[in-house]
């Protein structure tokens, strides 16, 4: 329901709403989820269902501020490999602010601010996965 309203709110043609819900969910890694409430969820599982809502109408950029920032590393390395398959599988350009530098070295191109100006820009030759992430 969680990812199912703004579907039908936006009124969604073609694959119904509950369809396109349950794609959401196994992209994001919960369809064996899919009859739990919200609260029922942890927090890196309420994490995902907020990507999958957020990329249900197939945004072209996708913006994350702090995504893992409430989470353990664990939890954190499972949202960002949603991230990353939504990026690869969708070809949603994704946005990611974070202070958290081994974050920053899974990005093609990083951008560093400061006192709300960019400071400096970098491109990463080599993308580190999630799972080779430390922090």
């Amino acid at each position: 329901e969680n990812i199912e309203l703004p579907l039908t709110l936006s009124g969604q043609v073609g694959k119904s709403t509950h369809e396109r819900a349950l794609e959401l969910l196994e992209l994001v890694g919960l369809l064996d989820r899919k009859s739990h409430r919200l609260e029922e969820l942890s927090g890196g599982e309420q994490q995902r269902i907020a990507i999958a809502r957020a990329i249900s109408k197939n945004p072209q950029v996708l913006l994350c501020d702090e995504p893992t920032g409430a989470l353990d590393s664990t939890t954190g390395i499972v949202v960002l490999e949603a991230l990353e398959r939504v990026n690869r599988e969708l070809g949603t350009a994704t946005v990611i602010i974070t202070h958290n530098v081994d974050i920053a070295s899974m990005a093609d191109r990083v951008v560093h601010l400061s006192n709300g100006l960019i400071a400096e820009e970098t491109r990463n030759a080599v993308r580190k996965p999630p799972r080779e992430l430390k922090w």
